[in-house]
């Protein structure tokens, strides 16, 4: 099973292919990309937050900042309270963060984490955040047989359930690495949405099992386990990079729909430094006219509506 670190190692080496111009690079015709320039609320831009909650639910031995041949055979203690920090202070310092800049967001819950941390589990979603399922635990599902990845997909969205109260909608597989039958098997058990896909800066539809379906993308560009964990990127980095994001795409909104993600992860998003980034980055996003924050599961029951949304 690739690790996220290789993953991270394999996008940069990906990302150095891409040398056409974008206009040649794109094939969808011309008509297909005439979307409006407003939402269907009258939004110029929106902006989609995600706050993974994984901590406590990875595997022994998961990837850290530790060198992990010298410990083979032997627990990672430092490893296990690098985990620890997401949710004794990670998620508590963002959700206080969101409080405090008055917006809510989407947090992906992988089962285990939740069924072990069950209190902060449901705090998230008695703040009036988005509970949406992220598998049962960190475990690949791209190699599942059918009825062992619906189990597996269906086991993390139970304890969801069980812990909030919530039914979740929406869906992230290990590191985007969803199967052939990922998506029949969300629209089977009553998700409306799934977000491993980076093909757009916009929301689309798509037909699973001849049904409307909604893609809410996702970013590696604007996501700080591939920025600070994976490149080691200063926070002042990061805050730069995401401004220059969102400058390009609320430009682009002038004439089409624009969305612009940014995810964090609890042990990496809620350390100090971070947290003020997140907060100098929205407080500057909140200046311009037209942008609103939404969670994903309202992202996408807006455009499962929108007659005017792209479809594939």
């Amino acid at each position: 099973m690739s690790t996220r670190r290789n993953f991270i190692k394999q996008a940069g080496a990906a990302g150095a292919l891409s040398v056409l111009p974008f206009s040649k690079l794109y094939s969808q015709p011309a008509t297909n990309r005439q979307t409006p320039s407003r939402w269907a609320d009258g939004s110029r831009l929106v902006v989609s937050v995600s706050m993974q909650f994984e901590a406590g639910g990875q595997p022994d031995h998961a990837e850290s900042p530790f060198p992990q041949n010298m410990i083979k055979g032997y627990r990672d203690l430092p490893a296990t309270t690098w985990y620890e920090y997401g949710y004794k202070e990670g998620i508590p310092r963002m959700l206080d963060n969101w409080d405090k800049l008055g917006i809510k967001v989407t947090s992906h819950m992988v089962g285990t984490a939740v069924l072990r941390h069950p209190q902060l589990a449901k705090e998230i979603v008695d703040r009036g955040h988005e509970a949406a399922a992220h598998g049962m635990n960190w475990s690949s599902q791209y190699n599942l047989s059918y009825e062992e990845e619906k189990k597996f997909i269906k086991d993390g969205a139970d304890a969801i359930q069980q812990v909030t109260g919530i039914t979740p909608v929406g869906y992230n597989a290990n590191w985007l690495r969803r199967g052939e039958n990922t998506l029949k098997i969300l629209q089977e058990l009553g998700f409306i949405y799934h977000i491993d896909d980076l093909s757009r800066d916009e929301p689309f539809v798509i037909q699973v099992n001849e049904k409307d379906f909604a893609v809410v993308p996702y970013t590696l560009r604007c996501n700080d386990i591939l920025l600070i964990e994976g490149k080691n990127f200063s926070a002042d980095q990061f805050v730069a990079q995401v401004k220059m994001e969102f400058d390009q795409l609320y430009t682009e909104s002038n004439s089409r729909r624009r969305q612009l993600s940014i995810s964090f992860h609890d042990r990496i998003g809620g350390t100090p430094q971070l947290v003020k980034a997140a907060h100098d980055i929205i407080r500057y996003i909140q200046q311009h006219d037209g942008v609103r924050f939404k969670r994903k599961d309202e992202i996408a029951r807006m455009i499962l509506k929108d007659k005017t949304a792209v479809r594939e």
